[in-house]
């Protein structure tokens, strides 16, 4: 041990941010394991490093009393004057034990102790940096798949992408470069453990925020977001400004800024739908890209009837009920939806079904007599 290891240290603090009296006083706790290890001492012992020289001392700590039953931890009064005259009966003294061949071993237990603070350090940098990016993305690399889960180098740190996280259908490979939220960050005894998803909607979110600079600075407002991860997603945006478009700023000039956005979801299809306060013309919104003629809204109940053109019903509706399963998600209403020869039939048979009053059945009635008198006559 040597000037050059304090040389080291004051490095390492400016490199690292791990301070220099960390680090010794953690070389020095180490090195009294490192002496009772090696030279089998029960003593108590304390070790020192010179903080301008690196030289290392080590001292037995031992109790004055006036009868001596264990040299390895007594001293006697007549013992400890030997290193001051002040020292009386119940004191401690410390006496100098330091071995001749004790500087490799402190040499060695430096090094250990120093990369072992180095490592936990730089695993508490990361899981703070990355901590601070949960609800966040992160772009990476695709490295490697263990099991179903698959591994994303971030750069400094891994993340798991698990199974449940996946999108449905994506097929990726090793060297893909992909986005991903951050869903959480996990402190570890390792490195921290960082999990990412590709199905949140906050990927869609940010994906938004990235591409489109009226959301990053609060012109455009994004809503609520209804996702199918790998089918279709529906974002309800509103504009704090009149003279701003939301729909236009977000979809961009011959669709560019949407579709940097698609083509990162693998071909996810995304509606931006105007948002409005007023439900009726929400809901019709949110059935986009089919024609909604009529919205009819039963507030009680949060049901919404919906009347679509014939030929718009299926779009309406969607693949598997899709397009109406998300506006409904959307909007936070049940939808219900029909088309107009639907609708016509609909009432018809009610008018049909109706009972008949007391009137209508007297008139009936009359009508009835008055064909049978003319039968007679």
């Amino acid at each position: 041990m040597s000037a050059e290891l304090i040389h080291a240290l004051e490095q390492i603090e400016k490199e690292k941010g791990i301070g220099k009296e960390v680090l010794i006083d953690a070389i020095e706790a180490a090195l009294i394991t490192a002496y009772k290890r090696n030279f089998g001492s029960a003593m108590n012992v304390e070790v020192y490093i010179d903080r301008l020289t690196g030289d290392v001392r080590v001292f037995a700590l031992k109790n004055i009393v006036e009868k001596v039953k264990d040299p390895a931890t007594e001293l006697s009064l007549e013992q400890a004057k030997q290193f001051g005259p002040d020292f009386e009966i119940g004191d401690v003294v410390e006496v100098e034990v330091t071995p001749r061949k004790f500087g490799r071993i402190a040499a060695q237990t430096a090094k250990q102790v120093v990369m072992q603070r180095i490592r936990e350090a730089e695993r508490g940098l990361i899981y703070e940096e990355f901590s601070n990016k949960e609800d966040d993305i992160v772009s990476g690399v695709v490295t490697r798949f263990e099991r179903k889960n698959i591994i994303v180098d971030l750069g400094r740190a891994e993340a798991i992408l698990p199974p449940s996280e996946q999108i449905p259908g994506e097929v990726l490979n090793v060297h893909d470069r992909i986005k991903a939220y951050v869903l959480n960050v996990k402190k570890t005894n390792k490195n921290p453990q960082i999990f990412i998803s590709r199905t949140h909607p906050g990927l869609v979110k940010r994906l938004l925020e990235l591409e489109v600079p009226e959301i990053h600075d609060g012109t455009v407002e994004i809503k609520t977001i209804a996702r199918e991860p790998g089918s279709r997603t529906k974002v309800a945006i509103y504009s704090k400004n009149e003279n701003v478009d939301p729909v236009g700023a977000c979809v961009g000039q011959k669709g560019s800024r949407i579709r940097a956005i698609v083509e990162e979801l693998r071909g996810e299809m995304i509606d931006i739908i105007r948002w409005s306060n007023v439900p009726e013309e929400y809901i019709a919104s949110s059935l986009s890209p089919a024609k909604v003629l009529r919205v009819d809204i039963d507030e009680e109940n949060k049901v919404a009837r919906v009347i679509v053109p014939d030929f718009q019903l299926s779009l309406a509706i969607g693949k598997e009920s899709q397009n109406a399963r998300l506006a409904a998600k959307l909007t936070g209403w049940k939808i219900d939806i029909k088309s107009e020869s639907q609708l016509r039939a609909q009432i018809e048979q009610q008018l049909f079904e109706k009972p008949k009053t007391g009137d209508e059945k007297e008139s009936a009635d009359e009508s009835l007599f008055v064909d049978e008198t003319e039968d007679k006559e």
